[in-house]
């Protein structure tokens, strides 16, 4: 769905569309709206009631013909705008429950198409503009859309009733008014299309402070020490500044629309008031009559106001419901679809001429890839940066789908599975350990593993070699980890990624740069944990520090999405190629600190 720059052929259906999605969602609730609407109406019926006691009052209650309806109407009076209250009070109630319900499936719906988005999706660094759809436009939708139902049902219906008065005390007079409406009704049109192009510029600047703040949040330490507060200040003070002039531009616009109606309408009340005058004057109008006219048009300009307001509210909405949909319609990946593998998994992975080029690229990131992995082997995948390890790994998974080629495991095409299948049967330690604001035990058996006994998380992380630690912690395996596991050190969260894909037990191991953030310590402890990991796995392992992989069953070098050389360590060593000076580039390097 196209957000900007929508021509005006199009732009109306958009709208269209836009709208009866919207209220597509507003209508599975339609008994409470029916319910919201009905003590609607019986506030709105109740809103001419000081304007239509007025007559009474004045012309034979203050003139002493009906002496007690100097009491008795600001009594009803009273009583009416009480059930006026309690109306309004049932009416708001029903549609903050409709409108928090539809948010919640609303927001419920973007996260499941969050999660199944394919990764390329990711790679886009577009996380500001995602969590603004999460907390802004989302928001802006759902509450907007029953507020707009508000409007346009009970301030509709308190106009209409304040006309029918206004029409029974002079139609003359009410004429008047209703032949200047159209020309506000025009002006309005014409800026409902400023404020939505306004409003779809504000989303965006909304978006972009969201990056700003994120990135001040997580790269704060590197802002402190290579001192960057001026550049993160300029950077958001630039966004900053952006996000003031789009507001200060809705503002205008919104304010200039407002006013515009406001004199047009009391243009229009002017001419009235003169005619009533002199109707007043010549005896066509008694004193009543006239009061009451007045009480009425007075009443009436509140709720035009309102009805005025709710065009620009309804602009911000259909922006924000483009952006948010847009999120909706995104092609996510159909996990369930495709077969099983047919027996047990052994683990025997082949890479049949994977070849690879990411959008937009100059060249290949992986070409014409031949790889067989057996059963329980371990295989380094190394290179230089850029080479396509991590690429090529990321097509086992169906992170990255081939351009050509085939990826195979046991024989079978990757493409015939299911993801759900797929991914079972795989497990990842990497680098970049995501870990999630939960408990230890949470994290080790997280997501479909979440039904494992406590027992087995324990004996996952002995394996792990980090039970004694958990262990001397106040809680346990029950011990909060914060976000991210930022309570922990970087090798005590390496071992619970490896205590977690120990408890999945999947055939195929995948450990991208597990050790290679780490100090030798910490190395040597996670490296204990990894072998105890690989025992009886395939595994691939993608790393830069070579000395992780001098016991690896086979190495295998990538140049520029070609495999150049393949085999042990010591083969390799004796070949005298890229690997061995590769090697001796690193081993010098590892001399010189030693020294």
């Amino acid at each position: 769905m196209k957000e900007a720059n929508a021509n005006p052929h199009t732009d109306h259906p958009l709208k269209s569309a836009v709208w009866g999605r919207i209220y597509s969602r507003v209508g599975k609730f339609w008994k409470a709206l029916a319910a919201a609407a009905f003590f609607m109406a019986i506030a709105a019926a109740t809103q001419p009631t000081l304007a239509v006691a007025m007559k009474p009052l004045l012309d034979e209650g203050v003139s002493g013909a009906k002496p007690g309806y100097v009491w008795q109407i600001p009594l009803a009076i009273v009583a009416l705008v009480l059930l006026r209250g309690i109306c309004a009070f049932v009416s708001d109630y029903l549609l903050a429950w409709v409108a928090n319900h539809m948010l919640l499936g609303l927001r419920r719906d973007m996260f499941d198409r969050l999660l199944s988005l394919p990764d390329d999706e990711f790679k886009k660094g577009d996380s500001g503009r995602l969590m603004n759809r999460f907390t802004v436009d989302a928001g802006n939708i759902t509450f907007t859309a029953t507020s707009v139902v508000t409007v346009l049902v009970r301030e509709t219906l308190v106009v209409i009733s304040l006309l029918a008065v206004l029409f029974y005390m002079s139609w003359q007079l009410t004429l008047i008014i209703l032949v200047v409406m159209p020309t506000s009704i025009f002006i309005s049109r014409l800026f409902m299309k400023r404020l939505r192009r306004i409003n779809r510029e504000t989303i965006s600047s909304n978006a972009g402070l969201a990056d700003v703040v994120s990135e001040g949040i997580s790269g704060q330490r590197v802002i402190k020490l290579f001192d960057g507060y001026e550049v993160e200040r300029d950077r958001f003070s630039h966004v900053n500044g952006q996000l003031r002039r789009h507001q200060m531009r809705t503002a205008i616009a919104d304010s200039a629309l407002r006013s515009i109606a406001q004199v047009i309408i009391a243009v229009a009340v002017a001419l009235a008031i003169g005619v009533a005058l002199n109707e007043t004057t010549s005896g066509v109008l008694s004193v009543g009559s006239f009061a009451a006219f007045m009480a009425a048009l007075a009443q009436i300009f509140d709720p035009v106001k309102r009805l005025t307001s709710v065009l620009s509210n309804m602009q911000k909405m259909l922006a924000s419901a483009e952006s948010v949909f847009d999120l909706i319609d995104k092609a996510g990946e159909d996990v369930v679809t495709g077969g099983d593998f047919p027996a047990v998994v052994r683990g025997r992975v082949e890479f049949a001429g994977v070849t690879h080029r990411f959008e937009d690229a100059e060249r290949d990131t992986l070409s014409d890839i031949w790889l067989t992995v057996e059963p329980g082997e371990i295989v380094a995948l190394v290179g230089r940066s850029g080479s396509g390890k991590t690429t090529l790994v990321n097509t086992l998974a169906r992170f990255v789908t081939p351009s050509s080629g085939a990826v195979r495991i046991d024989s079978v095409d990757i493409q015939t599975l299911s993801l759900k299948h797929l991914r079972a049967r795989l497990s990842l330690v990497s680098q970049d350990v995501v870990l999630f604001n939960g408990t230890i035990a949470s994290n080790v058996a997280y997501g479909a593993l979440h039904d494992v006994t406590d027992a087995q998380v324990t004996d996952a992380l002995a394996a792990a070699n980090l039970l004694d630690f958990v262990n001397g912690l106040p809680d346990g395996i029950q011990t909060q980890v914060g976000e991210n596991a930022t309570r922990l050190s970087g090798g005590q969260r390496q071992r619970l990624a490896i205590a977690r894909a120990l408890i999945k037990n999947a055939p195929i191991l995948i450990l991208d740069e597990a050790t290679s953030a780490l100090d030798n310590e910490s190395e040597r402890q996670v490296q204990t944990s990894l072998e105890t990991l690989m025992n009886g796995r395939t595994t691939l392992v993608i790393a830069h520090r070579l000395s992780t992989v001098q016991n690896a069953n086979r190495i295998v070098v990538l140049d520029h999405g070609r495999i150049i050389e393949s085999g042990s360590h010591q083969e390799l060593l004796a070949v005298d190629g890229a690997y061995a000076a590769l090697f001796k580039m690193q081993f010098a390097g590892d001399q010189e600190q030693v020294d």
